[in-house]
């Protein structure tokens, strides 16, 4: 086991499109952490991505949205990841995840990609799959057949002030999560 994380990934699609969509809730997470944290993220032809090292209680740590399309998000992780030698049990993937409920945000280390591209593609890119996650509830729209129109659109009002508050208690743990004390940010997530 790591340290702590020296990493933090949102998934999502590039493109105004799909900027408000479910399937971005984990970009808009490391949006909002690079905004408390005053660092610009800037794009990176290197990572594919857009990047920032901002200073999170007392570590620095890598912010970095992948400016690939969800199921192409390895690239972008395995170069940042590869090129500062970062070890996958020290890289958390903030991404949507369908089977919570909004509202609801689990960490989690380790585990299979459950139909999510973006994970499946970094679990192939890694050659691992031992990295923390941190799954953003968007709910299930009920019909599996639904899911992909379900995740590429916006969340309804009520739905996203939700997520919203379940990214702020995520971003509460931040200070356990970088400095490796995961249990106790699982205990404290999860019971909140």
């Amino acid at each position: 086991m790591s340290s702590g994380i020296l990493l933090i990934v949102g998934l999502g699609n590039p493109g105004a499109e799909y900027a408000n969509t479910r399937h971005n809730a984990g970009a808009w997470f490391v949006s909002e952490i690079a905004n408390a944290a005053n660092v610009t993220l800037r794009h990176d032809n290197k990572y594919s991505g857009l990047h920032g090292i901002a200073k999170l209680h007392g570590q620095e740590c890598h912010l970095l949205i992948p400016t690939t399309f969800m199921n192409h998000s390895g690239q972008s992780v395995k170069a940042l990841a590869s090129y500062y030698k970062i070890p996958p049990e020290s890289i958390l993937i903030a991404h949507d995840e369908i089977d919570i409920p909004a509202g609801i945000v689990r960490l989690k280390f380790n585990g299979g990609h459950g139909g999510h591209n973006g994970l499946r593609d970094i679990i192939s890119h890694l050659s691992s799959k031992e990295f923390y996650r941190l799954r953003i509830g968007v709910d299930h729209p009920g019909n599996s057949k639904d899911v992909v129109d379900y995740v590429l659109a916006p969340p309804r009002k009520a739905e996203r002030q939700a997520i919203d508050d379940a990214l702020q208690a995520a971003e509460g743990i931040l200070p356990l999560v970088i400095t490796g004390q995961f249990q106790k940010a699982m205990q404290l997530l999860h019971s909140s």
